[in-house]
């Protein structure tokens, strides 16, 4: 379905961030995990450990160490094959992840007619066939980059973090200035989506929904 930035508009908008929020742990850590192995998804922590030591050190970005990650996990591997275990991966195992009453919570924003965005810093690779399952409208996601169809490791994207998702956000609904009635996250990265919506709902912060 196709929307016009005026009907989208006039509609409610509910953003939700995944990780944490919607889903009860890193997804994207289970996903590697779910087309890896346990084994080789450990090999990739340890080749990962001196970028991600930089970056705790302000040496290097976030970005980079998910890329880094994300390379050494599934590099190599051909957009046909990584499209076809995200398509498992979201069928199968992904919605074990799911908090029970995130899931009510979306089904209760549909029933209403709200729009839903899916607003997420992990690949759209598995985000998306779930999302679509799910009943969101849009999923604004880290998008991975494909040379001759092969994952090598880089982002199509910036990754979709903290002010990065209000940038997506704005070019989504074609309006520099971004208007939400509710937006779900549960950390750090969710503070600027939150910022601008009615309703923000921060995990461990409100103990209640907001109200629909």
């Amino acid at each position: 379905m196709t929307f016009t930035p005026s009907t989208m508009t006039a509609r409610p908008i509910a953003a939700f961030d995944f990780d944490g929020t919607i889903s009860d742990r890193d997804s994207l850590k289970d996903f590697t995990r779910f087309t890896t192995g346990w084994a080789s998804q450990a090999g990739a922590y340890l080749r990962t450990g001196p970028t991600a030591a930089l970056w705790a050190c302000g040496q290097r970005s976030r970005q980079q160490t998910k890329t880094a990650f994300l390379g050494f996990c599934l590099g190599g591997r051909s957009r046909s094959v990584l499209c076809s275990l995200a398509e498992q991966y979201a069928a199968t195992r992904l919605p074990r992840l799911i908090r029970p009453d995130m899931l009510a919570r979306i089904h209760a924003h549909r029933q209403r007619g709200h729009q839903l965005v899916l607003v997420s810093a992990s690949p759209s690779l598995y985000l998306r066939p779930w999302a679509q399952a799910a009943g969101f409208d849009m999923v604004l996601a880290t998008e991975l980059a494909y040379t001759s169809d092969i994952f090598h490791g880089e982002l199509a994207t910036p990754n979709c973090w903290g002010p990065e998702k209000v940038r997506r956000l704005a070019h989504w609904l074609g309006t520099p200035e971004v208007k939400l009635t509710y937006a779900y996250g549960d950390s750090r990265g969710d503070q600027e989506m939150l910022a601008q919506a009615q309703h923000p709902w921060l995990r461990g912060k409100h103990k209640t929904l907001p109200a629909l």
